[in-house]
């Protein structure tokens, strides 16, 4: 069975960072492009970043400069370090495949304020 499990969400300061990470179990994790997707109250779940099998990486416009994404197959995680944040990213993170071929984790909340 897959599990996806979130940690690392906080309160922090405008300004500030985070480093989520993402353990995938019951998969073989290598073999997959991996996502951190977030969702903010009332707003539709959004991708923000993705990391191909192969490293290479997208990240959406309004978190391109400031947030980073990294893969470490040998412990099946994903990472999103996330530097600069802005009130505006506060949302709860969650990461999937970017085709969502897996049930959704329960999240971490990340709040961003002074």
């Amino acid at each position: 069975q897959v599990q996806l499990v979130e940690s690392g969400g906080g309160l922090v300061q405008p300004g500030g960072s985070l480093r989520l990470s993402c353990v995938a179990s019951g998969i073989i994790f290598s073999i997959y492009d991996m996502g951190w997707f977030r969702q903010a109250p009332g707003k539709q779940r959004e991708l923000v970043a993705r990391i191909s099998t192969g490293g290479s990486t997208i990240y959406a416009d309004s978190v391109k400069g400031r947030f980073t994404i990294s893969r470490d197959n040998a412990e099946n995680t994903v990472y999103l370090q996330m530097n600069s944040l802005k009130p505006e990213d506060t949302a709860v993170y969650y990461c999937n495949t970017p085709y969502v071929q897996f049930t959704w984790g329960q999240g971490t909340q990340v709040t961003v304020s002074s």
